[in-house]
């Protein structure tokens, strides 16, 4: 279970296109793209309809557990394209993480396939690319799912909320009262050390721990790399380290409001990655929200209803 608690921390790439697009041209199946940096990146694409990028979560994580637990069924009503971000998954690991690269990452692989407008599908972490994408490249997209998304990556509150539903479901009632960051990540992997111990760690992000087991399967099952995260954590852990990179962890729910694409927003009401209740910082002008009766793992646990709300939206 060593990914369970980056994913608990969370909180895809490739372009696609508007139903008016023709995807006739798309190269499906297993691909490598490179950036304008030289990074290489590792890309599937595979479906029918318009093109959706996926933005995985971690930060880290990959896409192929993604699209192994449910996500390959969006590709009926959806042109899926799986990216691993740079230092995830499949691809390369790069000298530069900032998220203005990460995000031009997204709009030159938009440009690598030729459609002009896209929709992004973002989990978790991911929804801090996607917000910025769309603040940036409004007029390529036709739409964008926030799926169990994070706009404010290890936020305080966030955090408390964690430590807090950790100690209740070790049977002891806890109110969190600290506001320093350094103390709260303390007690925060002190809790976990705790929900470790009695097999209850998985509660964050799952209801069901073979859900964690086949995560794990599908991850450990290649050799991948999660550079991109460790080097935005190490320095959360390690005081000694210097943060390079201290724009992800920057509030970015309030800009939702200038954004005017249509967004879908999929929350799950026992979502402890992010809190079943952080949606409501999301302020998109034309949004919809979908609140199901799940985890911070609809796309597997509640497959059905995750994928019935992302094609319902895009269909309309």
């Amino acid at each position: 279970m060593k990914t369970i608690y980056l994913s608990i921390l969370l909180i895809g790439l490739f372009s696609g296109c508007s139903p008016l697009d023709s995807t006739s041209h798309l190269k499906m199946g297993n691909q490598t793209i490179l950036t304008s940096d030289t990074v290489k990146l590792s890309v599937k694409v595979a479906g029918k309809g318009p093109v959706c990028i996926y933005l995985h979560g971690g930060p880290g994580q990959d896409f192929l557990s993604f699209e192994k637990m449910g996500g390959a069924n969006l590709e009926k009503c959806l042109t899926m394209v799986y990216l691993d971000q740079r230092g995830s998954g499949h691809s390369q690991n790069a000298k530069n993480y900032s998220l203005d690269r990460v995000v031009q990452d997204v709009e030159e692989l938009r440009l690598k396939l030729g459609v002009e407008k896209v929709y992004l599908l973002s989990h978790s972490f991911g929804g801090i690319l996607a917000i910025n994408y769309a603040l940036k490249y409004p007029g390529h997209l036709s739409g964008i799912i926030m799926a169990n998304t994070i706009a404010h990556f290890m936020n305080p509150n966030q955090v408390k909320q964690q430590i807090e539903y950790g100690y209740l479901l070790l049977k002891k009632d806890t109110t969190i009262n600290e506001t320093d960051f350094k103390k709260l990540m303390n007690k925060a992997t002190l809790v976990r050390k705790k929900l470790s111990a009695v097999h209850l760690g998985y509660k964050y992000i799952a209801n069901d721990v073979n859900t964690i087991i086949k995560m794990d399967s599908i991850e450990d099952s290649y050799k991948r790399t999660s550079d991109f995260g460790m080097t935005l954590f190490m320095p959360l852990m390690d005081s000694r380290k210097v943060q390079k990179y201290p724009e992800y962890f920057k509030d970015y729910a309030l800009l939702t409001s200038e954004i005017k694409t249509p967004a879908l927003i999929i929350t799950g009401k026992d979502d402890h990655g992010v809190g079943p209740d952080y949606y409501k910082n999301y302020q998109f002008p034309n949004q919809k929200v979908m609140q199901i009766d799940g985890s911070h793992m609809l796309y597997y646990e509640k497959n059905k209803e995750f994928t019935a709300a992302v094609c319902d939206f895009v269909k309309q």
